[in-house]
């Protein structure tokens, strides 16, 4: 935690500058201004200099710009290794981790820690635009994009203008794009870039999803969170994390985001602190005992702060009771699936916490879609049912399996596979996970990246075959995927179900290292059309 901003400035750079608030709005910013983001730093070379943009990848570097050399587990190479590359692009200035040889000319600044710097470096160069928003933070394995969606929708709803960062989107209102980066928290630069551009556009929120790499590697460091939204923590990225503690902490951080940081700009329209969680997940009492500011939990279970009482469904749809220490009220959302009760108490949590009345935040709530991708079917006359959906861990996995068991008379086909260079350890349990809900499934691709397809592949059957299913009878193994979704959707029958998991919003897959054009839902309708015809 930074404790006090002492100048970073020589008696030679004592020259008076416009706060670099200010500084944003005609587009200038000096080094100078800037380090005063800064603890601690040893700094050498000219710093009276003007700063265009803060990077990290040597590759984008313009003239003007300053290099920021990342050296973190959670990027592949050392960013030390390319300070030359950004001087040859026209680099004004390098921050460091350990002193490097510069020209004379070149300022360069040496600080202990190069991802924290980045992150308030960046919010600086843009005029910290966190602080002239409220800032809800949303975190979790799964549901956190649906969670976003439904916080941001239900507050444009009540006549306030979110940004929205997320899996899918980014922006706000009608200059929001979809997010074809494929990273749900960018990289530090680009989020003070968007905030910065959202409040260009009037935004007086900013509902972003926070993954636990973009924790860990401390993206959001210096963005003051207001509330802090946690869906569920369960098996995900344990190849990044190492342990499910470590995994745990990593979420953890998004409540120290909540406390000011010392000496950075204070809100002048402060929202009221809070931390909303999830009641019914095993994590719960942990993150609750690390929370400096008021909890409040939701769930089904009794004791929950926002309880569900009674949820009813009618086909995928579904109706719930809802006691809040604000009233009580019937909710009968937009969003189908029973995993949607969580997802949709969390964003109405949300609402409580800022203060709306619970009518207003029932009637917000309740109108809004759920993003792309999420149980979305897919229709092309034929007489059995196709769904697309992103579940691409155990858990989600499950989820979504159990909501269409009781809907499917006849048998629920999956279309699915695991990242390849992500966490190995979920394969065989999402393999158990297919074996024990399916009637037979087909293992594919879904991000083989540049690891061998056919191990993957292997690695989720092992897991399938420990749970009884046998390959051949109960699974097939296809790589392609386009080829895995023709085999399902062949197979089926009236009265199927066929589930195509894990890419769900997706416009790509990547495989060998290249990213493809791939859109799991124009491919069903494509290949339905083929089939009736």
């Amino acid at each position: 935690m930074l404790m006090s901003r002492p100048s970073l400035l020589t008696a030679s750079m004592n020259t008076t500058l416009p706060h670099p608030r200010q500084q944003q709005k005609n587009g200038t910013a000096t080094l100078a201004s800037l380090l005063e983001a800064l603890t601690a730093a040893e700094v050498t070379g000219p710093t009276n200099i003007a700063v265009a943009k803060v990077r990290f990848d040597s590759r984008q570097v313009q003239p003007g710009d300053l290099f920021v050399a990342i050296s973190h587990p959670g990027y592949h190479q050392d960013g030390h290794s390319f300070v030359v590359d950004a001087l040859d692009r026209g680099a004004v200035g390098v921050v460091v981790g350990r002193p490097v040889a510069v020209p004379a000319n070149v300022a360069r600044v040496v600080v202990s820690d190069p991802p924290r710097a980045l992150a308030l470096l960046s919010a600086a160069r843009e005029g910290w635009p966190a602080s002239r928003l409220g800032i809800i933070g949303v975190t979790g394995t799964d549901g956190k994009t649906t969670t976003t969606t439904l916080i941001a929708g239900a507050l444009q709803a009540l006549g306030h203008t979110p940004a929205h960062i997320s899996t899918v989107s980014l922006g706000t209102g009608a200059a929001a794009s979809s997010n074809k980066s494929r990273q749900s928290t960018p990289e530090a630069p680009e989020i003070q870039r968007l905030l910065a551009r959202a409040t260009d556009h009037g935004a007086d929120y900013a509902v972003i999803e926070a993954t636990s790499h973009g924790l860990a590697q401390d993206r959001l460091y210096g963005t003051e969170v207001d509330v802090a939204v946690y869906t569920n923590i369960t098996h995900e990225h344990l190849d990044y994390h190492g342990s499910i503690e470590e995994y745990v902490a990593a979420k953890a951080r998004l409540l120290a985001l909540q406390a000011p940081t010392p000496g950075l700009p204070a809100k002048p329209h402060p929202v009221a602190k809070a931390a909303v969680l999830n009641g019914d997940d095993a994590h719960c009492a942990h993150l609750r005992s690390l929370a400096q500011v008021p909890v409040m939990t939701y769930g089904i279970h009794q004791g929950a702060d926002v309880q569900a009482t009674s949820v009813a469904y009618d086909g995928l749809h579904l109706t719930m009771q809802v006691r809040t220490p604000w009233g009580s009220a019937q909710l009968r959302p937009q969003v189908v699936g029973p995993f949607n009760v969580a997802n949709v108490l969390a964003a109405l949590t949300t609402m409580g916490v800022l203060k709306w009345p619970l009518e207003a935040a029932v009637k917000a709530v309740r109108q809004q879609d759920g993003p792309p991708g999420r149980m979305e079917p897919i229709e092309a006359g034929q007489p059995f049912t196709v769904i697309v959906d992103y579940a691409h861990t155990p858990a989600s996995l499950d989820a979504v399996l159990q909501a269409l068991r009781p809907l499917t008379p006849g048998r629920l086909i999956v279309v699915f596979g695991s990242a390849g260079e992500r966490d190995r350890a979920k394969r065989p349990m999402m393999g158990r996970v297919a074996a024990a809900r399916a009637d037979f499934f087909v293992l594919t691709d879904e991000d083989p990246r540049a690891e061998d397809r056919g191990r993957i592949l292997a690695d989720i059957a092992a897991g399938a075959d420990d749970a009884g299913a046998h390959q051949g009878t109960h699974f097939l193994c296809c790589p392609d995927r386009r080829s895995a979704i023709r085999l399902a959707i062949e197979r089926a029958e009236p009265g199927d179900t066929v589930l195509l998991a894990g890419k769900g919003h997706e416009q790509s897959i990547i495989t060998g290292g290249h990213s493809e054009p791939w859109d799991d839902r124009a491919v069903a309708r494509e290949l339905l059309s083929d089939h009736a015809a």
